[in-house]
C-alpha cells in the first residue's frame, strides 16, 4: 500500500516496481503503457496487487513454520512478503540458523513466543548479511556480515532486527560457524561472567557440558583460568568433553555429586552452570562450596526441584535464574555491546571457537529436529538456506 501510494513517474515506488516487473513482461507492458489518466490510487494499488500475486518466488521469502503443535513432521514452509526495516532496524538476508532446544519445545507447544512475536516461525539465532538499512541506523551498511539473538522468527530467509541487538561476525568465522555463536556463547557469557562473576582459579561445574551452551561455557571458563568439571549422560560424549577443555568429565547417570566431591577432596565447586534443572538442583547444593554461585539456565529435567533451604543459608549460596528470550530490547542491546567488546575478540585470538557438529539444509529441518531430540549432538547443529 505504501508503494502503491507513491507517484509512478519516479521515486522509490517506481524503482521497486521496475526492478520487480522485469520478470513479468505482461505487467511491464501495463506499467509502461499506463497513461496519466490511469495513474490513480486505485490503478496503482491494482498493479501492485497483481504484481505481488504474480511474483511468488521472486518477491516473496520462505519461512519454516509450525503448522500445529507436534513432532518434527508439523514443520512446513510458507511464503511471506519481504520485511521492511522500521526506524532503527536492519533487514538481514539469513544464511544460517542455529538450532536450539527452545525450538523443539516451541514446536511441541510448550514454549510460547513472547507477545508480539509470530508464534508460528521458530528460530532464536541467525547469521547473515545486511540487505536493507532503516532510518536512524549508523555504523552498519549493506553487505556487512552479522549475527544475533532474536525472540523468534529466525527460520526465515530474511528477518528485520533492531540494529542495536546484532553483532558483527568474527573475521575468523564463516556464516555457518557464526550461526552457532549467539545463543550458546552469549548465554554462557551472561551466565558465567556477568551473573556468576567467574574468576581465575574458580572451580566450575557445567551440566550438559556437551550441549551447545555447555561447550561454549567450558571454553569461556578455561579462557578465564578456571578448572572445569562437566556432566553428560552419554559415554561417547564423555570421551569427547576433554577436547573442549573439560578437566574432569563426570557421568551423570551415576552419582556425579559423589564423583565431584571425591575429585575436590570434599571442597566442591565455586560456580555451577545448570542447564538441566529438576533433580539436579538438589545435588547442586550438595557440591557447591561456601559462598558459591549457582546459575540455572535450562530445565530439561523438569521445572520442579527439592531444595534444602538450610544448606542454601548455611553455605550462603547465591542462586540465580536467567533467560535470554524474554528480556526487553534495551537489555539485549546493552548485552550485545558488552559481548561485542569483550567476547568477540576471544574468537579472533582463538581462545574460543564455535563448535558445529552438523549442518542441515533447511528443507531437512525435520531431520535436524529429530537429531537434537535424540541427543546425538556435541556442540551445535546449524540450518542453512543454501
Amino acid at each position: 500500500e505504501k508503494i502503491a501510494a507513491r507517484p509512478l513517474g519516479g521515486g522509490f515506488g517506481a524503482a521497486w516496481l521496475r526492478k520487480t516487473l522485469r520478470h513479468i513482461p505482461d505487467m511491464t507492458r501495463v506499467f509502461q503503457n499506463q497513461s496519466a489518466a490511469e495513474s490513480t490510487p486505485t490503478v496503482r494499488a491494482h498493479i501492485f496487487s497483481q504484481t505481488q500475486r504474480t511474483c511468488v518466488g521472486v518477491c516473496m521469502i520462505k519461512q519454516v513454520v509450525v503448522s500445529r503443535p507436534g513432532g518434527p513432521d508439523v514443520l512446513t514452509f510458507r511464503e511471506a512478503p519481504h520485511p521492511q526495516p522500521r526506524y532503527g532496524e536492519v533487514v538481514v538476508r539469513v544464511a544460517a540458523v542455529g538450532l536450539n532446544r527452545a525450538d523443539i519445545l516451541q514446536r511441541r507447544g510448550y514454549y510460547p513466543a513472547p507477545p508480539g512475536i509470530d508464534p508460528d516461525v521458530l528460530g532464536l539465532e541467525f547469521a547473515g548479511v545486511i540487505e536493507r538499512v532503516g532510518e536512524g541506523v549508523s555504523g552498519l551498511s549493506i553487505g556487512t556480515g552479522v549475527m544475533g539473538i532474536v525472540p523468534g522468527g529466525a527460520y526465515s530467509e530474511e528477518i528485520a532486527v533492531c540494529a542495536a541487538d546484532i553483532l558483527r561476525c568474527p573475521r575468523s568465522s564463516s556464516l555457518i560457524e557464526a550461526a552457532a555463536i549467539p545463543e550458546a556463547f552469549i548465554t554462557a557469557y551472561d551466565a558465567l561472567v556477568l551473573q556468576a562473576g567467574i574468576r581465575s582459579g574458580d572451580r566450575v561445574l557445567v551440566h550438559a557440558a556437551a550441549s551447545g551452551v555447555g561447550v561454549a561455557a567450558t571454553q569461556l571458563a578455561k579462557a578465564v583460568g578456571a578448572t572445569v568439571f562437566g556432566t553428560t549422560r552419554s559415554l561417547p560424549k564423555m570421551a569427547r568433553l576433554k577436547e573442549f577443555g573439560v578437566d574432569v568429565p563426570l557421568l551423570a547417570t551415576e552419582r556425579w555429586d559423589c564423583q565431584l566431591l571425591e575429585n575436590t577432596s570434599g571442597q566442591g565447586v565455586d560456580v555451577i552452570l545448570d542447564l538441566v534443572g529438576g533433580d539436579y538442583v538438589g545435588n547442586d547444593l550438595r557440591v557447591i562450596a561456601n559462598c558459591g554461585r549457582i546459575v540455572i539456565v535450562g530445565l530439561l529435567a523438569g521445572t520442579a526441584a527439592s531444595v534444602h533451604l538450610g544448606t542454601l543459608l548455611s553455605k550462603r549460596v547465591t542462586m540465580i535464574g536467567t533467560v535470554m528470550r524474554s528480556r526487553p530490547s534495551w537489555e539485549r542491546a546493552k548485552l550485545a555491546q558488552d559481548v561485542q567488546k569483550h567476547l568477540i575478540p576471544l574468537f579472533e585470538t582463538g581462545a574460543v571457537r564455535p563448535v558445529v557438529d552438523r549442518v542441515f539444509r533447511m528443507d531437512a529441518v525435520a531431520d535436524a529436529h529429530r537429531v537434537m531430540e535424540n541427543n546425538e549432538l556435541v556442540g551445535c547443529a546449524v540450518l542453512v538456506w543454501n
